[in-house]
């Protein structure tokens, strides 16, 4: 395969959207843990701030991996500009599998993103459960 300066150079609007797309994230996150942390009494709220501190901790994890691919395409296009092809060929190779780890932890944190929606649904079925025995004692 013959890697040209336009190969790596074709990445970088993918990386950067996917740091964008990481960034939302975090930062959705933290305002819901910033939310989550005045009512810490009831056990599926600390259930879901556990659960917060995992993603934070996954979302990290994406954002230094999508950084460092960014960082190995571009010492891609400087080793093929300054024609070490041999050495361009496994930085952009090494680039490719940061950007699959990005991916993969990615996929991770929406798994736990659905865990913790399942908490929250669980805990407003449990409320709207109790809500309803209650309604149906005061009516006996």
């Amino acid at each position: 395969m013959e890697l040209s300066i336009t190969t790596p150079a074709m990445l970088f609007p993918a990386i950067s959207l996917l740091l964008l797309a990481f960034t939302n994230r975090f930062l959705a996150l933290s305002s819901l843990t910033r939310q989550f942390s005045q009512d810490h009494e009831h056990e599926a709220i600390m259930l879901q701030i556990q659960n917060f501190r995992k993603r934070i901790k996954l979302i990290r994890w994406m954002q230094e991996t999508g950084v460092l691919s960014f960082f190995f395409c571009v010492l891609t296009m400087l080793f093929i500009y300054m024609d070490y092809m041999f050495i361009a060929n496994w930085v952009f190779g090494i680039s490719l599998v940061l950007l699959l780890i990005s991916l993969v932890l990615s996929v991770r944190e929406i798994h736990i993103s659905m865990e913790a929606l399942n908490v929250h649904l669980n805990q407003v079925l449990n409320e709207r459960k109790q809500i309803s025995k209650d309604m149906d004692k005061t009516a006996d």
